[in-house]
């Protein structure tokens, strides 16, 4: 046998977990609702799972959806495809059955798994009433994915696939401003260097460390927060899904010892609100930030409230797996607002429209090289070559560079939307509004909004001056369309829109008029 086909000789996450299960069979892996899940018991079940899904046709290259809320079987699933040499596509359980069809026939996925909370929005995704519906695995002591567990015969090494590290691991989609979702395809040396940035950033270096998912695990900072425990061998505390609720957090924290917990900024302003937090938080190291803008008075905050805690600020995007910057704790006062500087493994520059860097000082779109860097775009030759004009990716941030080096984001090149820690396109909203029969046009923005962030609002020129559509009517046409958290929120109506000579909206001005309303 060549020596890169030994067990245990892989870098991929199943073979992290089978090094594990090997050298602490014992020691945990994932809490769960106060239930553990040894490396040993994780590593088995990784490979009944890889042996259910090769049994239901899966193979090499293959692509298996997930459909799940935050539970150990959606990492099990993850990993399972990977060990087979699938690739694992997970799907945001919040999108539209028609968005979460989109993805399930982009991907071309042959498997679709799911929990019994997600049951309709699978059998949607998975086509029941085609000809030839995708075949659903469903979770549960009842269902058919625990069944296929138990009956499955995994042969001897079955779970060391040949696996080169440039093969594709994940496919995430992220809304494009095409109004379609795009798939990142993810490899397995894209999440080697995400667990080594997550190690260096959060300074993980500690066998005692304990992380805690409080984030959707089909959301690149969720599925991505695992990966360095998956490699270090540490354990990982996993919340049901459930609305975010700062008593909850607390008690999962005190009664874990959580060491380390990533929140986007939403969540940490509730926190930083609850009266105990400091109290009952005092087991965490370092604490991070990310996925939206935070301001600066919710920063100044956060380190009055945790005063033990390194507070590290990390930006990225799914597309580099995703952190690119970071600023640790030792600079997060004097540079505050700023996102830090380029992770050593990445190469940015800051760059004008002809691809020339900017002078320090002037803004420009950040620019991107590096192992962490995507594969490109599923099934999507078009939006890669765009993404990769001039041999750099092209992030769409427009950045600023102080004269230390540090980065400070002051606007996107496109245009998007952050609402709690999601990311909503305007041309994805634009697109379903513009077929509703009372709208004749519309362009959408992102108004200021205290607990979200940013909240969108859509500006539209009725089809009938005389009876112009009602936010009510709008809502309501999105329902089936558009995920809940990518509705309008607020409505101006107009006669017409503003527009350039070449046609397109000036949505510079509608920001300036109503961004802030």
């Amino acid at each position: 046998m060549h020596p890169s086909r030994l067990p245990f000789s892989g870098a991929h996450w199943a073979d992290h977990v089978a090094r594990h299960a090997f050298a602490i069979p014992d020691s945990v892996a994932i809490r769960y609702e106060g239930e553990s899940i040894t490396w040993a018991r994780l590593h088995d079940r990784v490979r009944r799972a890889a042996a259910a899904f090769a049994g239901q046709g899966v193979a090499r290259g293959d692509r298996v959806a997930v459909l799940m809320t935050n539970r150990p079987e959606f990492v099990e699933s993850v990993l399972a495809a990977n060990a087979i040499g699938a690739i694992a596509v997970p799907v945001n359980f919040r999108l539209a059955p028609a968005e979460a069809a989109y993805i399930r026939q982009d991907s071309g996925a042959s498997l679709v798994v799911t929990d019994p909370l997600l049951t309709p929005l699978a059998a949607a995704a998975a086509g029941e009433t085609a000809q030839t519906p995708t075949p659903v695995l469903t979770t549960g002591a009842d269902g058919s994915y625990e069944a296929l567990l138990e009956e499955a015969q995994p042969t001897e090494g079955g779970d060391q696939a040949a696996i080169d590290e440039r093969d594709v691991a994940l496919i995430m989609y992220t809304s494009g401003t095409t109004g379609r979702p795009k798939g990142a395809m993810l490899t397995h040396l894209n999440l080697l260097m995400q667990a080594i940035t997550g190690i260096r950033t959060s300074r993980l270096h500690d066998d005692g460390n304990v992380g805690l998912v409080n984030v959707p695990l089909f959301h690149i900072a969720g599925i991505g927060g695992l990966v360095p425990a998956l490699m270090l061998g540490t354990t990982s505390v996993i919340m049901p899904t459930a609305p975010f609720d700062a008593q909850t957090t607390l008690d999962v924290i005190e009664a874990e010892g959580v060491t380390s917990l990533f929140l986007v900024p939403a969540q940490w302003q509730v926190m930083c609100a609850h009266p105990d937090a400091t109290r009952r938080t005092r087991s965490l190291r370092t604490i991070s930030w990310g996925a939206a803008p935070a301001t600066v008075p919710l920063l100044e905050t956060m380190a009055k409230t945790f005063p033990a805690a390194e507070i590290v600020s990390v930006f990225g995007q799914t597309e580099m797996s995703p952190v690119t910057t970071a600023l640790p704790s030792a600079d997060a006062v004097r540079k505050i607002g700023s996102v830090g500087k380029p992770i050593p493994t990445i190469a940015a520059r800051v760059v004008d429209e002809q691809m020339n860097d900017v002078p320090r000082g002037e803004v420009g779109e950040i620019v991107y090289r590096g192992p962490s860097l995507m594969a490109g775009y599923w099934n999507n030759p078009a939006a890669t070559a765009e993404a990769f004009a001039g041999g750099w990716f092209h992030s769409g941030d427009l950045v600023r560079e102080d004269e230390e080096g540090f980065l400070y984001v002051v606007d996107r090149k496109k245009d998007m939307i952050i609402s709690g820690g999601e990311n909503i396109y305007c041309a994805e909203v634009e697109n379903v509004l513009s077929g509703h029969p009372a709208v004749a046009d519309v362009a959408v923005i992102g108004t200021r909004h205290e607990k979200w962030g940013e909240t969108p609002i859509a500006i539209v020129v009725p089809a009938d001056p005389a009876a112009p559509p009602t936010l009510e009517d709008l809502t309501g046409w999105t329902a089936g369309r558009l995920a809940s958290y990518k509705k309008p929120t607020g409505l101006v109506v107009l006669d017409e829109l503003p527009r350039n000579a070449s046609g397109k909206v000036l949505k510079h001005e509608l920001r300036a008029r109503y961004g802030d309303s």
